[in-house]
């Protein structure tokens, strides 16, 4: 199974991790890359402080239900996380 999401980006669901703040990390990784900026920008998606972020970047905590929202509403890979942990994720038929 995999979906594709913007700009290329293919979540195979079957690879995420099955701890959260493991998961949450690559979807984040995957979906800003390595970089402060990457930090920054979940910073102003979620509100949360620099510190806050970088733990979930390093997959050293998890973000809370309202920060996961609102990281959800920005980032599809973060999305496809979510529903496939909960397993919730339905995929079109044209996709395996």
């Amino acid at each position: 199974m995999k979906m594709r999401v913007k700009m290329g980006t293919v979540v195979h669901p079957e690879d995420v991790p099955g701890d959260y703040r493991a998961a949450v990390a690559m979807a984040l990784h995957t979906e800003l890359g390595s970089t402060h900026r990457a930090i920054k920008s979940a910073m102003r998606w979620t509100g949360a402080s620099e510190r806050t972020v970088e733990y979930w970047f390093a997959g050293e905590r998890g973000p809370s239900g309202e920060h996961l929202v609102s990281l959800a509403r920005h980032s599809d890979v973060v999305l496809v996380l979510l529903l496939t942990m909960a397993d919730r994720l339905v995929l079109e038929d044209g996709d395996r």
